[in-house]
């Protein structure tokens, strides 16, 4: 945990609210946001707030993106392929489905049984089979491109909608995120759109969140004992170095990072043990099933996009018992999920994407894997208008290739920015100047409503 408030300072009388910001620092390696830069977005976020609060419908939708790293196979889960040869079909049987005519691998039960709950997109073509270059692309609807490095979904929103009840408006739980290709960060929307992540496991006794959880032995009445004392210093080093601007400029970041430690909202959000025992089973008492249950807490305390990170998906060698570990925690909480956002009236002006990286091939390797393949696999949706029971597309008998209409990532991100009220043809400014269009894919219509 990020120590804010050391116990043996030697000059603690010359530290200033520039020292308290550089120890709320950073959520520490990779590209994620930290709190001094994301309390720099909420500041620049007021310039946003008239025109966000003018909007309406889309405009006040939220987001809830799973995100499976690696390459989930689709053979495995939402499509098998029952009818072909044994090194096709893989280890698993199947299952009829809630939606006639409709089966799921057997490894997914509660999928197969809440299917008229979501919709299914069979006829993906991911354009792109390597890691780090996927991420890229299927978290922004953009191949990688070297000159430009385009912002992925939830930083889109966080720029366009800003801070809602001092919570960061874009949050990814875990890191399991590949940036080798600035995959999932803002790009050219600059850092302070990056997610603020938080690393570590829900479902573990002593997770806490750094940046806004003090650490052990200090109760909010000490942080507030501290922070007098450390106005009453600083009120001292404005008369003495006369430089009331830069130090009222520092007052706002320092005022916001407390409000944001202190505030019992925020500290609520973060607190499963809010929830009953009852809850956090039927999410699953797993690291994927309280981060789903976390990231309903957020979305509902204020955040507006929150992505779900999971890795391990990889499956290159013996993806069948890796399979029978990695799936159960996500079968269990996605309609668990979907339910728990339903019963608080949440589900309406909340989209719930499952993504990953590409599908796996057809055919089981020496090594009783699946390797890598972007010609077929699938994403999820749910939520926001979308038109559940449905399953979109389909594949060949072999699941290799889509069969009749292809999807591609950048008609998800065409479909994800239209169901949460991001204009298509908004363009923003890069750095040289140029004008930049949000995005050229076209709407997956079936999943509109």
């Amino acid at each position: 945990m990020l120590n804010l408030f050391p116990q043996n300072t030697p000059d603690c009388e010359a530290r200033s609210r520039r020292r308290f910001l550089l120890q709320v620092g950073t959520l520490g390696g990779g590209l994620g946001l930290s709190l001094a830069t994301s309390l720099r977005a909420q500041a620049e976020s007021l310039a946003h707030e008239g025109w966000a609060r003018s909007q309406h419908d889309n405009a006040s939708r939220n987001c809830i993106l799973i995100w499976t790293r690696g390459g989930t196979s689709h053979h495995d889960t939402l499509d098998p392929k029952p009818d072909a040869r044994a090194d096709v079909r893989g280890e698993f049987g199947v299952m009829q489905t809630a939606l006639p005519s409709v089966i799921f691998s057997d490894l997914v039960p509660n999928f197969a049984r809440h299917a008229d709950r979501f919709a299914v997109v069979r006829n993906m073509d991911f354009l792109q089979s390597a890691h780090g270059l996927a991420d890229a692309l299927m978290l922004s609807g953009w191949k990688f491109n070297p000159a430009v490095n385009y912002p992925c979904y939830g930083s889109v929103i966080a720029h366009a909608r800003g801070y809602r009840d001092n919570m960061p408006p874009f949050i990814q739980l875990d890191k399991e995120v590949d940036r080798l290709f600035f995959g999932g960060t803002a790009g050219y929307l600059g850092i302070a759109h990056n997610p603020f992540e938080i690393p570590g496991d829900p479902n573990a006794a002593d997770f806490s969140v750094r940046d806004v959880t003090p650490p052990g032995g200090v109760n909010l009445a000490r942080v507030n004992l501290r922070r007098e004392a450390l106005r009453a210093i600083d009120t001292f080093q404005r008369t003495a170095e006369q430089q009331p601007a830069s130090l009222a400029a520092i007052d706002q970041y320092y005022e916001s990072a407390f409000g944001m430690i202190t505030s019992p909202q925020t500290q609520r959000a973060f607190d499963l043990d809010e929830e009953t025992p009852t809850l956090r089973d039927a999410y699953g008492r797993t690291k994927f099933g309280q981060s789903c249950l976390l990231a309903r807490r957020l979305i509902e305390a204020g955040s507006r996009f929150v992505t779900v990170s999971d890795g391990g998906w990889d499956t290159h060698r013996d993806n069948f018992n890796e399979l029978r570990k990695l799936v159960p925690p996500v079968d269990q909480a996605f309609p668990v999920l979907l339910e728990d956002l339903q019963s608080r009236g949440l589900l309406d002006n909340t989209l719930v994407v499952w993504l990953t990286d590409f599908g796996r091939t057809p055919v089981v390797n020496a090594s009783a894997g699946r390797d890598h393949w972007s010609k077929a696999g699938f994403a999820v949706f749910a939520g926001a208008g979308t038109p559940p029971g449905q399953v979109i597309g389909e594949t060949d008998g072999e699941g290799g290739y889509v069969v009749g209409d292809t999807y591609y990532p950048q008609d998800i991100a065409a479909t994800i920015y239209t169901k949460l009220g991001i204009p298509l043809d908004t363009t923003h400014t890069i750095g040289d100047g140029r004008p930049m269009r949000l995005c050229h894919g076209e709407l997956i219509p079936e999943l509109m409503g």
